[in-house]
């Protein structure tokens, strides 16, 4: 086949105008934090480069595959803003862009292989492997499958299958060391003791994940391959199948894997631990922090900066300035660690930059994915006025914690004990015969809409009493909300209107004890 420990750098240039990147997930689930990582570097070298971004449905492992699992991906990735050039919804000239769809085409190339004598049928059986495995554990030696010195005939292949036993196709892997130039991790060279013929068809006559995403990598034109380190392993086997089919080998970059902070893998896993302990699962996939209330754009800049340097201690940057600084050669080797409270900072600063048209629209995007349809029934105008008002806020979930009352009927207003006690109760009832007093004052009120009118009136009418502006917001905030926590009370009162404010502090003198 080719010459021992050949060295495999790749065909294309870093600079070539044609550059065609894919992203290949799996219809299992939500997309994980990670693979929007991967899918977002691929993004930014096709941006950059005026290249191709092509989007790839690797639904092959039909054991695997979950049911509405393809919206959930492509959701996450528009959320994201992560379009895609080619792939599913929007087609392309080298489809289909599912791998269940490209079965006749695999098989084709299995035939070729095996006529070439570079792949074999293998019939055994699930126990008869295990037996194997178990006697090279017990001579403490690595399992390597044991090539047969004859190649069994499709005729005795078809034979096995009559019989019952489990037929796949194995690939012949060549007597050599290989060396894979790696964009970030330099050369890595797998020798040939360590390789072992695999599996690239399977007994239910779907490919294996290494046999279609070569076949597919060579028909889709896909010039670059950017991907997990962890999948840097599979890349020596790649590599032997592309010159078995006389297919040209990519530009390989396997990225740094995430981590959470304490080192330990940033996994779906972690979820199922948390749940299980009684404890919040911690966000893992983009759906889960779409869910929490951050920004696309937020979430895009942090994990862009997981395993790539922009250079000149540059953090925070826009989709623009990423895709103008982007390069291989500034992604690290070692592995990024996901710092959760520096994100929230980024979400902080990035909301206070934030548009007002691209922060209203996330938000109301927030708003539909956790089902606050009376929020939704409101205005944009108010909704937009609630985001100004709650400027500073981290996450969106502070401002639904701040502005609730807003959206509830006025009798549905529980009282937290607490605040009654601290503010309406305390000093001899000082916060409740201050609502008494405060009440006739709103009464009287006839520009509403006005946030300086509203706390003007208030401290003109009672300053001369002795009381600022902070002692009678309290007192109002608790009989408005049933709790302490609200927007300054002008945006609060004009927010809420005149008349529910008025028969909320009603209900509030009745309820107090």
């Amino acid at each position: 086949m080719a010459q021992s420990g050949l060295v495999l750098t790749g065909e294309f240039s870093l600079d070539d105008p044609s550059v065609r990147v894919r992203f290949a997930p799996s219809p299992t689930g939500y997309l994980h934090i990670g693979g929007a990582r991967t899918a977002l570097f691929n993004w930014l070298l096709a941006r950059q480069t005026g290249g191709r971004f092509v989007l790839r449905i690797e639904d092959t492992d039909q054991t695997r595959n979950v049911a509405d699992s393809l919206e959930k991906i492509l959701a996450d990735l528009r959320w994201l803003g992560l379009v895609w050039d080619e792939g599913p919804e929007v087609g392309g000239p080298l489809g289909p862009y599912f791998q269940s769809q490209r079965l006749d085409i695999y098989r084709q190339h299995c035939r070729k292989l095996l006529d070439a004598g570079l792949a074999y049928y293998a019939f055994d059986t699930p126990a008869e492997l295990t037996a194997m495995r178990e006697q090279a554990r017990k001579d403490k030696r690595t399992f390597i499958y044991p090539r047969p010195a004859v190649f069994p005939t499709h005729q005795e292949a078809e034979q096995a299958k009559a019989s019952g036993r489990p037929v796949v196709v194995r690939f012949r892997m060549p007597d050599q060391d290989i060396t894979v130039t790696d964009q970030i991790l330099g050369p890595v060279t797998m020798k040939k003791t360590e390789l072992e013929d695999f599996v690239i068809l399977k007994a239910d006559g779907f490919p294996t994940y290494h046999f279609a995403c070569v076949i597919d990598d060579s028909l889709m034109k896909i010039t670059h391959v950017l991907r997990a380190q962890e999948h840097l392993m599979n890349t020596p086997k790649h590599i032997a199948m592309q010159m078995a089919m006389g297919f040209p080998t990519p530009i390989y970059a396997h990225v740094p894997l995430i981590f959470n902070i304490d080192g330990s893998k940033m996994s779906k896993r972690d979820k199922e631990k948390a749940l299980a302990k009684g404890q919040i699962p911690p966000e893992i996939d983009v759906h889960d922090f779409r869910k929490a209330g951050y920004l696309p754009t937020t979430i895009l800049n942090f994990i862009a900066l997981l395993g790539w340097s922009p250079g000149q201690d540059r953090e925070h940057m826009t989709v623009d300035e990423m895709i103008r600084l982007f390069s291989l050669e500034r992604i690290g080797k070692t592995n990024a660690r996901f710092d959760r409270k520096k994100l929230l900072s980024f979400n902080k600063d990035g909301a206070a930059v934030c548009s007002e048209f691209d922060l209203l629209d996330a938000f109301k995007d927030f708003l539909r994915v956790n089902e606050y349809s009376d929020w939704l029934i409101g205005s944009d105008e108010k909704l937009a006025r609630i985001l100004d008002v709650c400027k500073g806020f981290r996450t969106f979930p502070d401002v639904i914690n701040k502005c609730a009352f807003l959206f509830k009927v006025d009798d549905q207003i529980q009282m937290d004990s607490q605040a009654v006690e601290t503010v309406l109760l305390k000093d001899n009832r000082r916060g409740y015969e201050m609502l008494k007093q405060i009440l006739p004052i709103l009464e009287s009120c006839e520009n509403w809409t006005e946030v300086e009118s509203l706390e003007n009136i208030l401290t003109q009418r009672l300053s001369p009493l002795g009381y600022q502006i902070n002692d009678i917001a309290q007192p109002i905030r608790v009989a408005i909300t049933g709790t302490t926590i609200s927007p300054s009370i002008g945006d609060s009162l004009a927010l809420l209107g005149k008349k529910s404010t008025l028969n909320r502090i009603r209900r509030a003198l009745t309820m107090v004890p």
